[in-house]
């Protein structure tokens, strides 16, 4: 179960902000974010070895699309197409909003559940498929959003319930001094007080844990940036994609 936190701040300098924690087996090998794919052109993200999708991608029109496994879908099943196609779909799309009305034509019973929050500069979408029917959206309203394997603020899961109101007290990010500190402490958050499902970095345990985790902004002018750690937070250093400004 991953986890994605997005800040939505209209007419600010930096009108989008995002950080997220990749849970996954320590088994299935992946691949940091690059342009893997011939067939999304301009696509960047973190590659899943296993099925060739990602868990989140960033588009040629600055479109970032990050999939989320619903409760109880986690891994492959048969007859279903991988969920890692979507990010690419997503981030493919002139802007936000195209993206997610296409998502909500798709046939959601292809697919096992999923989340999906796709955003750029201009807005934010939460998109929820629970493998029959077609997709349903909302916009993300201003403020912070917390999504992990339940919609977003839902503080009926323990990790909402404890992490939201302390990512709601950390400092915003500030993109132009390349201030994330209080948002990088946050991600490194490893602490449950006894239910480790509370958690936002997530353990190792029979093989299953917070992999890497992932910073970006979207500035109003047309700025973007990714910042990328290659390994849990607080064990590996968040470093700027190279090509992270399109």
């Amino acid at each position: 179960m991953c986890t994605l936190i997005l800040l939505n701040r209209p007419d600010h300098e930096w009108p989008i902000l995002v950080a997220a924690n990749r849970d996954e087996r320590a088994d299935r090998a992946w691949d940091a974010p690059a342009a893997w794919w011939a067939d999304y052109p301009g696509v960047i993200g973190g590659r899943d070895r296993s099925a060739g999708g990602s868990w989140m991608a960033l588009g040629p029109h600055g479109v970032m699309a990050a999939a989320l496994n619903r409760p109880g879908s986690l891994g492959p099943a048969p007859g279903k197409l991988s969920r890692g196609e979507l990010p690419l779909r997503a981030a493919s799309a002139e802007s936000a909003e195209a993206a997610t009305e296409a998502m909500t034509r798709l046939d959601a019973g292809a697919w096992r559940p999923f989340n999906l929050v796709i955003a750029d500069r201009r807005s934010a979408f939460y998109i929820e498929a629970l493998g029959e029917g077609r997709p349903q959206a909302v916009a993300l309203a201003p403020g912070l959003s917390m999504v992990t394997s339940h919609p977003p603020n839902d503080e009926s899961h323990p990790r909402t319930r404890r992490h939201l109101p302390r990512f709601r007290a950390a400092a915003a990010p500030e993109p132009t001094r390349g201030d994330w500190r209080a948002w990088e402490e946050r991600l490194a958050d490893d602490s449950h007080e006894g239910d480790l499902a509370a958690t936002l970095k997530v353990p190792l345990l029979n093989g299953y844990g917070t992999m890497c985790a992932s910073l970006m902004g979207f500035g109003a002018m047309g700025q973007r940036l990714w910042r990328f750690c290659a390994a849990p937070p607080g064990e590996g250093v968040f470093q700027e994609l190279e090509f992270s400004v399109l």
